[in-house]
């Protein structure tokens, strides 16, 4: 079976972070914001694009 390295570290990482937080998804949200915010560097967020649905309504009007 192919094992990839990097994958498998990564998948190590990711198990004992969610562990560390009683896999808490809201507590890793919040420890990720804070973590995001005293980093210091910008935040540049995109515009959510409209779905398939909602820009055949637009049309439609």
């Amino acid at each position: 079976m192919w094992h990839d390295e990097v994958l498998a570290e990564i998948y190590k990482y990711r198990e004992e972070y969610a562990k560390s937080f009683n896999y808490n998804l809201h507590a890793m949200v919040k420890d990720l914001e804070k973590k995001q915010a005293a980093s210091g560097r910008q935040i540049i967020s995109t515009p959510i694009k409209p779905t398939r649905q909602e820009n055949k309504s637009l049309v439609e009007t």
